[in-house]
This record gives C-alpha cells, structure tokens and sequence, in this order.
C-alpha cells in the first residue's frame, strides 16, 4: 500500500553543481523538494519508487536499486546512484528524470530502504500509467513514491515552448490536483494537451493518481512557479 508521495520538478536545473552561477534562482524549489522528501522519510516506507519521465513513447522502463546516471550531458562529471549498491544494477543508465530524483535521495541523505526506478514515456496513455501506480501499490509492504516531473513549458515569451495561453490555466489546475490528492483529476488530465505544452510530468503524476487509490492520503502544495517558464511544482502527500 502506499503510505506516502513527494511530487518534485526534474530540470537539471534543480542540481546546484548543474546550475553553478544561477543555482540560487532555483533555491525556494530546492528548500520545498527537501522538505518534501522529508515527508517520505517520516512515513518509514519498505520501498521507495522514483517515478520520472522518458521522451516520447518509451518506457515504463524499470531501473533496480543500485542503477546510475550522471549529469555529463549537462557539462558536468557528477554521478548518482539510486540507492544502495548492491549488485542489482543493469547497464542501463538513468534518464536525467530519475538521475534529477536519484539526487535528492542522495542530497537529503536517504538511506536504509529498498529504492528503484521507473520511466514513463510522455505518451504513455493515461490508463497505462494508471494501471503502473495500481501495480506499485499492490501487497502489504509500505511504499512511497518520488514523482518527478514539471508542468508545462511554454508559460513565457522565453519559455522552451514560446508562450501558450492555456499553460497557466493547465498548470494551476495540475498544482490543484497535487496539492489537494485530487486522483480523479490526475487521472483526467489531457495528455494531448499535455504534450502540446510540453508537460513532462503528466504519465508521471497518472502513476501516482493509481497508486493513491484507496488510500486516504492528504496532500500539501508546497511549490508553484514558473522561472524560466516552465512550470515547477512540489507537494507532500502523507
């Protein structure tokens, strides 16, 4: 069963030694996913899942304990593990999503539980990622999720996808939806549109709305803005 979800944003951005020169721009967001995180640990879960985006139709891919990545396409030699090393990883490196997540873990000092990965492709029809969640939270052991993902992309003139006058309108009812454990909504959320504003944390958030059935979490907004505009949000569920 699910006992806990932390929702953080996943630009590359957010990894302090990534930014260097602009890494205070991303503080507030950093404070929020820390505190985040923190509601996991304070659940005392058997298993952690890190739940974050892959381009297009690929995925889910699963990643187990002890999987890497790094951040050297982005200029820098910083790796990260997803937990503990323990002899189980594949070859298969993590995408920048889970490698953002894999930091936090690592940032905030996580330790002592199970942790793996799973990626969801930006196509991935809503009741497939659904159905994801459903399985994570099968059984009797206590899990939480990490979701990465970020909202849409296009809510300046000099955001990646220009200005859309329907992102912010999306985006407020996405940090809604995660701030008040709104399921119903994830699970509707327009996956054309989605992709249309450039909002890789939809499959993410829909594993996450399947994964909290049944369940009677409550949630907290902890984070909702747009620097760079792109939509960034963090909420706590418990």
């Amino acid at each position: 069963m699910m006992v806990a979800a932390a929702v953080c944003p996943c630009p590359p951005l957010l990894v302090s030694e990534v930014a260097v020169g602009a890494a205070h721009e991303l503080d507030a967001a950093r404070a929020a996913c820390t505190d985040a995180v923190g509601v996991l640990a304070a659940a005392r879960p058997d298993r952690l899942v890190v739940v974050g985006p892959l381009q297009g139709d690929a995925g889910p891919e699963r990643y187990p304990e002890g999987s890497t990545g790094s951040f050297r396409g982005f200029g820098v030699d910083l790796g990260v593990r997803l937990g503990a090393d323990r002899g189980t990883a594949t070859e298969r490196e993590l995408p920048p999503g889970p490698a953002v997540g894999a930091w936090l873990l690592e940032r905030t000092g996580w330790a002592d539980v199970l942790v793996e990965g799973l990626g969801v492709g930006e196509h991935l029809a809503a009741e497939r990622c659904v159905q994801e969640g459903r399985d994570i939270a099968a059984g009797e052991e206590r899990v939480a999720l990490l979701v990465m993902g970020d909202a849409s992309a296009c809510r300046t003139l000099k955001a990646p996808g220009y200005l859309d006058e329907r992102a912010a309108p999306f985006d407020a009812e996405a940090a809604r939806a995660l701030g008040a454990v709104d399921t119903a909504a994830l699970r509707a959320l327009d996956s054309g549109l989605a992709r249309e504003l450039m909002v890789s944390g939809r499959a993410p958030w829909q594993v996450l709305a399947g994964a909290a059935e049944g369940t009677a979490l409550e949630g907290r907004l902890l984070y909702e803005d747009a620097p760079y505009g792109v939509g960034y949000i963090v909420a706590a569920w418990s």
